[in-house]
């Protein structure tokens, strides 16, 4: 796989700083059910990187020492891992709101049955991936049988209330776009997915996110070997947007990798870019160290999230003018 960091380091991008920390965002390992051409994280089935007992008991404990708000639980597929259900529960017990980005095959796979009725007994936001509400599009992208699978989880999640208006238990879905392009308008896809979902499905949900694909890891390397990446590099800055500077996640989240390493995102992880520039940041650091007010390492690849719209992990950071 091309390396991709060397041609992002040299940037113009501009400095940004830290704000009060509110999310914890936890890659608990990178074995998935699922290989997707677009994942920024390389995750596979054949993926055996998983996060120890140890690293994981230090969770709770940074929520409760930080005052943190939110634990936002990724992967890989983080259901996989054996301390995810504990995980959930001591989170939930202190009063964290917990985030499962969830691929939905993953209630498919062995010992996952009952992963849905987990999931709403203890009021978890589900963040689903699907890439888009027609087959053909969905299997390209993430494997055959994968559009299916994905559509009765989803009619599973909505049955316990999931999506539903009044219910408490958030259903968001998530549009990568398939190719080196920026994402279409959030606000417009949105009605798209839930028309079509709710005409052919019967499906409901709360939220599409619409994700910029980022020029790193698994995609990055695709679009080097086609000849694409300073052209989707080029892209990305061209349609820059200053005012999403003020909303980037990186501001008030933190990344923690399955080693327990922090990075400012999810994206900086992947490209081995600790937090803030720091010399191995470690979870067990932010039991004694307040981050607010510190660096944010950045790069080119940061010109992805500032693109447009503006892309986060909750989605478009603005609404593109009409």
């Amino acid at each position: 796989m091309h390396a991709t960091l060397p041609l992002l380091e040299v940037s113009d991008f501009p400095p940004i700083r830290r704000r009060q920390l509110d999310t914890l965002q936890v890659n608990l390992g990178y074995r998935c059910n699922q290989s997707c051409v677009h994942c920024h994280v390389n995750a596979g089935p054949t993926r055996t990187e998983m996060m120890d007992a140890t690293t994981l008991r230090l969770i709770p404990e940074v929520l409760r020492v930080r005052g943190i708000r939110t634990l936002d639980l990724t992967g890989g597929a983080p259901e996989l891992h054996d301390g995810f259900r504990g995980l959930v529960e001591v989170a939930r017990d202190i009063g964290v709101h917990v985030i499962d980005r969830c691929n939905l095959t993953i209630l498919f796979e062995p010992g996952q049955h009952d992963l849905p009725a987990f999931l709403a007994s203890h009021q978890v936001e589900v963040v689903a991936s699907l890439p888009c509400y027609s087959l053909e599009n969905v299997d390209k992208q993430r494997g055959d049988g994968v559009f299916e699978k994905s559509i009765v989880a989803l009619q599973r999640l909505n049955s316990l209330g999931y999506g539903q208006q009044g219910s408490g238990l958030k259903l968001n879905l998530v549009y990568n776009p398939s190719g080196p392009v920026l994402p279409p308008d959030q606000a417009t896809l949105q009605e798209d997915y839930k028309r079509e979902l709710f005409r052919q499905f019967g499906i409901v949900f709360d939220t599409l996110y619409v994700l910029a694909n980022m020029p790193i890891q698994r995609f990055g390397s695709t679009l080097i070997s086609k000849g694409q990446f300073h052209d989707y590099l080029q892209l990305l800055k061209d349609n820059y947007q200053p005012a999403n500077l003020d909303s980037v996640m990186c501001r008030s989240m933190i990344s923690v990798d399955w080693r327990g390493g922090l990075s400012d995102c999810d994206f900086n992880q992947q490209l081995g870019l600790p937090l803030g520039g720091r010399s191995h940041p470690h979870l067990r650091d932010l039991l004694r160290d307040d981050v607010e007010g510190a660096n944010i390492s950045v790069a080119a690849h940061c010109f992805g999230c500032t693109a447009g719209q503006g892309s986060s992990c909750g989605g478009a950071l603005v609404q593109q003018p009409q």
